[in-house]
């Protein structure tokens, strides 16, 4: 039941954002991170790893009661990136950076280029529940700025 209501709101969305992004759903992120969904440029394609997700929305709510809000949200952060046209631009400029302040204000606009197309494609999700979401994905990169300015 749980997977047909996934594949429901990865349909709904795609149709909404009228992306052509491939879209794969996996068990756990290969890594030692925590991340809850990857764009890859080089194949056009969306992983989103489920066992990341449930555990994101258990941190940050202290429950998944509200798993499925929270995944069409990272995945609507994560078509974001696949559509953002700026993306290219930002990346080569990514691999040119000569400080890391330099190298953490990109990747910050590369992170809010990708929640601003989220909030546009999601206008009826909760505020606040997406707002808490927003505010913990971009903290890391706003206290590190913050450290390489003192």
């Amino acid at each position: 039941m749980e997977k047909e209501k996934l594949d429901l709101v990865v349909q709904e969305l795609i149709k909404r954002s009228g992306s052509l992004v491939d879209i794969i759903l996996e068990g756990h992120f290969p890594g030692n991170r925590l991340a809850g969904g990857k764009y890859s440029m080089g194949s056009h394609s969306i992983t989103l790893y489920m066992e990341e997700i449930k555990n994101q929305c258990y941190q940050l709510f202290s429950s998944t009661e509200r798993f499925l809000d929270y995944f069409t949200v990272v995945f609507a952060h994560e078509l974001g990136h696949a559509e953002d046209r700026e993306l290219v631009d930002l990346a080569e400029k990514l691999d040119l950076c000569k400080t890391e302040q330099e190298r953490y204000q990109i990747a910050l606009r590369i992170e809010e280029n990708a929640w601003s197309f989220a909030e546009k494609l999601l206008p009826q999700m909760d505020h606040d529940f997406m707002q808490k979401i927003i505010y913990h994905s971009l903290k890391p990169y706003w206290d590190q700025l913050q450290l390489e300015l003192a």
